[in-house]
């Protein structure tokens, strides 16, 4: 059976992940070329109006209007259908754009929706704020707390919601306990990966009903461009979210596709090069006498978790320094090599203050209860060397400790 893209997916299946991270979804015009093509335009043209009337009646293939369907963005998302090890994809603008179609895509005014606690900023938001104003109840759970998502079911219970690692506090949650709950409840489990990478970890394999990613992430990773992606069956992807996408508009730029088709082809070689100094950094600031979380550190509180459902413990550090805000933005002011800023999984290493950026539109209660403190600084780690990326995190520890930075 052949993909949207042209390709015969019992051909590219049989692929191993890093041949489908380089060939997968490839379409080629007539002019063969190597690279993907990037098709920036609006429309498609028809042969004749029958031509035009029986691709708008689902009758011959063919591409129709690129808020849509577009080459360059078939072949992104069959890319990464074939990466996750599912039946269909659909890419859209942004991260949030993602996850705003996962949620609001399958629910409806009287549905619950069960959430984990520790999220990130903007999709607790929605689950808090957004999700109620349509007429959908909500309930907060402790993650890990098997009981708690049992408890939480409601005859209406429609959907479970998680990220795991969580964002910024490293939580792991048990995706296949949480979807042997769901699916007992007659519900789908949603998992936010963007932490662990389609790379690390395969919510689908686990489980999940639906992954979603912020494509800005590690799929680019090079801080170039937004985009995002859902995955999971056909009839939930194509049938379900199909026309809530397709009338809403939050499409992904041919451009854009293009840029994270390019970035597939190296993800899995810079992950696991990020993973490399990831470890090395959380041993470095845990040897400082730093309050530090990371999968490979032998107190992870999820260790045992992290094995079973992770390939390895990500790019992505927690740590927390004892002397709050103050001492957090001395030691951000003090780096010399890692940049201060509020996005992840990029080439370069970068440092955030979650709580007053990336989790700012929360209150101070919702914070506290994720455990986000005001001391609490998220290290994305980048591809730079590893023994210059420890001595800037030492020297900006030792300065922070001082009145006055520079």
């Amino acid at each position: 059976m052949k993909n949207k893209t042209g390709l015969d997916r019992a051909i590219t299946e049989n692929w191993q992940p890093s041949t489908r991270l380089i060939r997968g979804g490839t379409l080629r015009s007539n002019f063969g070329e190597t690279s993907e093509a990037i098709f920036m335009t609006s429309g498609f043209a028809y042969e004749t109006a029958q031509s035009a009337k029986a691709r708008f009646d689902g009758e011959e293939e063919g591409f129709t209007y690129s808020r849509q369907g577009n080459p360059t963005v078939a072949m992104f998302e069959e890319r990464m259908a074939l990466l996750e090890g599912a039946e269909a994809a659909a890419a859209t603008a942004s991260g949030m754009a993602a996850m705003n179609a996962a949620l609001l895509g399958q629910v409806h005014a009287g549905d619950h929706v069960v959430a984990a606690k520790a999220l990130f900023g903007s999709c607790r938001w929605m689950i808090d704020e957004l999700l109620p104003r349509y007429g959908v109840e909500t309930t907060i759970v402790e993650g890990p707390d098997m009981e708690a998502w049992k408890r939480a079911v409601k005859p209406n219970t429609k959907l479970f919601f998680l990220e795991s690692p969580s964002n910024p506090t490293l939580e792991l949650i048990d995706i296949e306990s949480v979807a042997g709950i769901a699916h007992e409840a007659g519900a789908r489990l949603v998992v936010d990966n963007v932490f662990a990478s389609p790379v690390l970890q395969k919510p689908l394999e686990l489980g999940a009903d639906v992954v979603c990613y912020s494509a800005t992430k590690h799929i680019d990773g090079q801080g170039r461009t937004l985009g995002g992606v859902v995955l999971g069956s056909k009839a939930i992807i194509l049938d379900e979210l199909g026309p809530f996408l397709r009338h809403t508009g939050p499409t992904l730029s041919p451009f854009n596709a293009w840029l994270l088709l390019k970035s597939l082809e190296t993800i899995e070689l810079r992950v696991d090069a990020m993973c490399d100094r990831a470890d090395f950094l959380a041993q470095t600031l845990a040897q400082a006498g730093i309050k530090t979380v990371h999968p490979s550190l032998p107190d992870f509180a999820y260790a045992d978790l992290a094995k079973k459902q992770m390939r390895r413990g990500g790019t992505v550090v927690t740590f927390t320094l004892p002397g709050g805000a103050d001492q957090a933005f001395r030691f951000l002011n003090a780096l010399e090599v890692i940049d201060i800023s509020n996005n992840l999984g990029d080439s370069r290493s970068i440092a955030a203050h979650p709580w007053t950026t990336t989790h700012k539109a929360l209150d101070e209660a919702t914070r506290l209860q994720m455990g986000i403190t005001d001391g609490m600084i998220r290290l994305s780690a980048g591809l730079e060397d590893a023994q210059d990326l420890a001595r800037d995190l030492l020297q900006a520890l030792d300065a922070s400790k001082g009145a006055v930075s520079r």
